[in-house]
């Protein structure tokens, strides 16, 4: 059975089980980053998750299609991994909010796109993944019969067809397992209060160099690469601009009360339209979902095993890698994934963005002599 709502400017909602199964693809994509980055560090999941909540409605309703709203990974999986403390985090996302805003309302983003390179932005999503992998089986050692367990379950969802299931369903083991430990969860509203970072955060190093990894990222995933699949999916003319525009927005009005840096993603479309998302009503569904989670899920998160978060980690590294590596100059996506292990994000990124430009030269001079 499924409810429409009409709308005098613009497409209806709907609502269905369809719908419902959409939401919960999107979330496939946002769940296990979110568990992870406030189980392993300051982060309140309370408000991260509303936040979610909030922007899940807000752009829903205002671009009338299954837009999603993710983590921006490059950002989150350093706050994971322990390389950006939570006042870090802050500032480099709110620093990429700035500098999206900016490239959207002057439409810049299809000449950024050109300039930093598809392989070198699959590098920036390879790195991500590694250093996922790499805290995912650092978790895992921690108990390894746990872990193990853990694995061996996802490997029986995966070999029954539903691979992209595998983190949730990994996440659910590691929610029962919590509620054995505290018991079942209390409601308890967020509580929610602006803190800015200090400004003496952003000319850091470190701050700039997660900013710069991030932007590559979202650039090429978040912003072109969602315009491309919400018109090829859904007919919309929602364009990388809007979508860059929509970003700054979010993370500027969000971040000061303590949210994850949010983003667009073209994984969550994918993600959305594949389970049966055909209206912006998967976004109210899920937006209500996350509200509700937001209520009950604290005291689970501080219960939650490492070690299953260490496979639910590995998972979502390894479904980042396999989409990384769809490049069309795998050797520069695979140097620059590896530096991002090695060296960090940002210094992959640098390194990357002078080899394309290299490359882009040499082009230049061959078809110049």
């Amino acid at each position: 059975m499924a409810y429409t709502v009409g709308s005098a400017t613009g497409r209806p909602l709907e609502f269905s089980l369809g719908e419902l199964a959409g939401a919960l693809g999107d979330s496939i994509t946002v769940l296990p980053i979110v568990v992870a980055a406030t189980a392993l560090s300051d982060l309140s999941i309370a408000t991260v998750l509303l936040g979610f909540a909030v922007f899940q409605v807000v752009w829903g309703l205002r671009y009338r299609v299954p837009v999603s709203v993710e983590p921006m990974k490059a950002l989150a999986v350093l706050v994971i991994a322990g390389s950006l403390t939570a006042a870090g985090l802050a500032t480099a996302g709110l620093l990429a909010g700035g500098l999206l805003l900016l490239a959207g309302v002057t439409g810049t983003i299809g000449r950024l796109e050109s300039f930093v390179g598809e392989p070198v932005v699959r590098g920036v999503q390879l790195g991500v993944a590694l250093v996922l992998l790499r805290t995912g089986l650092q978790l895992g050692l921690d108990a390894p019969w746990v872990a193990g367990g853990a694995a061996l379950l996802v490997g029986v969802v995966v070999l029954l067809g539903s691979r992209r299931l595998a983190p949730l369903v990994a996440l659910g083991l590691g929610g029962v397992l919590a509620a054995v430990h505290v018991g079942l969860p209390t409601p308890a509203l967020p509580a929610l209060g602006v803190a800015l970072p200090a400004a003496s955060l952003v000319l850091t190093p470190r701050v700039l160099g997660a900013t710069a990894g991030q932007l590559a990222l979202t650039v090429g995933n978040a912003a072109v690469a969602t315009s491309l699949l919400l018109g090829e999916y859904f007919g919309s003319d929602v364009s990388a601009d809007d979508l860059a525009t929509s970003m700054g927005v979010m993370n500027l009005l969000a971040l000061p009360f303590g949210c994850l840096p949010m983003c667009h993603g073209s994984g969550g479309v994918a993600g959305k339209y594949a389970f049966g998302a055909r209206s912006a009503g998967s976004n109210v569904i899920l937006g209500a979902l996350y509200a509700a989670a937001a209520v009950f899920a604290a005291s689970l998160v501080a219960a939650f095993p490492m070690a299953v978060l260490g496979v639910v980690l590995a998972l979502v590294g390894l479904e980042l890698a396999r989409t990384a590596l769809e490049s069309d100059r795998r050797w520069l996506t695979a140097g620059v994934g590896l530096a991002g292990l090695v060296l960090g994000i940002g210094v992959a990124f640098v390194a990357g963005l002078v080899a394309w430009q290299a490359l882009g030269r040499r082009r230049t001079a061959r078809t110049s002599g």
